[in-house]
């Protein structure tokens, strides 16, 4: 459109309409210098979520290693790979910001709300159980609202959390009316963090049928299907979250992903060589599936996920490998079975 267009539906307009689009450019311009996050483009898929650093201790590294971490990172690092165009909304501290720019140099668009601080989690795994681990949040960066992801446009969202201070249930359902799927991670509401000792205590969710209602996909890891469903059984836990109305269910295990695909359960096997790389294994996995569940089938897309994670597990970090390394894994595994 022309500015002499502009100019002259401007002139020709009736008081009333004119000021209705001063009123429009007002809030716009507010947006765009308040530094809230008018996404123009349209995005494949959006992590939303703390940025955080991750104090990391095992029983072969006692002494804590801390490094840039989160769901959101682990997750948006792996899926920016498939080539999708990826964004990240974040809360954490302007002065910390620094800590996004290996997003920003792998592709992904990052928006920053700003906090007072930035999380912290210290992860400690006490024995060689990768599926057992204390966290402690030792500060935090705050619930989210709907005006931190005002303007958002994308096919996909996954609200990307490591604790139930980031998304209240009302927020999940306000989410579930915008113009895209949603999935979420039930660690973001069964790690419950104490108002005390900061220490996260894993416990059943009651609104857990009103936050799964409205998704399309959901991931939790062995421990948490248990609490949420009461079944040691993973197939049994993930036909019974599929009964509360999500669609596709994964759950994450040491030695690989199990899935609900509309009553249909499939596995695939992880085929690390080691573990030093597990934390982020979930986000990670959930992360190449969803992206690569954007245009194909859900049995290609547990395949590539599994492969992916695999490869992340073997490095600290998050995935910086290739999508051939991805599609040699692949082959190399079905090969061996």
């Amino acid at each position: 459109m022309g500015i002499w267009t502009v100019w002259n539906m401007i002139v020709c307009m009736p008081f009333f309409c004119l000021n209705e689009l001063i009123i429009r450019l007002t809030v716009l311009m507010q947006t765009r210098l308040t530094g809230a996050f008018y996404m123009k483009p349209k995005y494949d898929l959006t992590f939303v979520g703390h940025m955080c650093y991750d104090e990391i201790t095992t029983p072969d590294r006692p002494q804590p290693v801390v490094s840039p971490g989160s769901a959101v990172l682990c997750g948006a690092m792996a899926a920016v790979r498939t080539g999708k165009k990826i964004a990240a909304v974040v809360r954490m501290a302007k002065a910390d910001e620094a800590i996004v720019q290996p997003m920003r140099d792998a592709g992904i668009d990052v928006f920053v709300v700003p906090t007072a601080e930035t999380t912290y989690s210290r992860v400690i795994h006490e024995t060689h159980d990768v599926d057992n681990r204390r966290l402690i949040l030792s500060r935090d960066a705050g619930l989210f609202t709907m005006a931190d992801v005002a303007g958002l446009q994308s096919r996909h969202v996954h609200l990307a959390g490591i604790s139930d201070h980031e998304f209240s249930v009302d927020f999940v359902q306000q989410m579930a009316k915008g113009d895209w799927t949603l999935s979420t991670d039930m660690q973001s509401f069964v790690r419950q963090v104490n108002p005390i000792t900061r220490e996260i205590a894993f416990g059943d969710v009651a609104a857990k049928r009103e936050i799964c209602r409205p998704l399309s996909k959901l991931k939790l890891d062995i421990v948490e299907a248990r609490l949420v469903t009461g079944l040691d059984d993973l197939a049994a836990a993930a036909a019974d979250v599929s009964s509360w109305g999500v669609e596709e269910v994964l759950i994450t295990e040491a030695k690989g992903v199990l899935a609900n695909i509309g009553g249909k359960t499939i596995y695939e096997p992880f085929s690390n060589k080691s573990v030093i790389g597990r934390t982020g294994r979930g986000d990670t996995t959930f992360a190449a599936y969803l992206s690569w569940r954007l245009d194909h089938s859900a049995e290609e897309a547990l395949k590539f996920a599994a492969a992916l994670v695999s490869i992340k597990m073997e490095t600290p970090g998050p995935f910086m490998g290739s999508l051939d390394d991805v599609f040699q894994r692949i082959k190399e595994t079905a090969g061996s079975r």
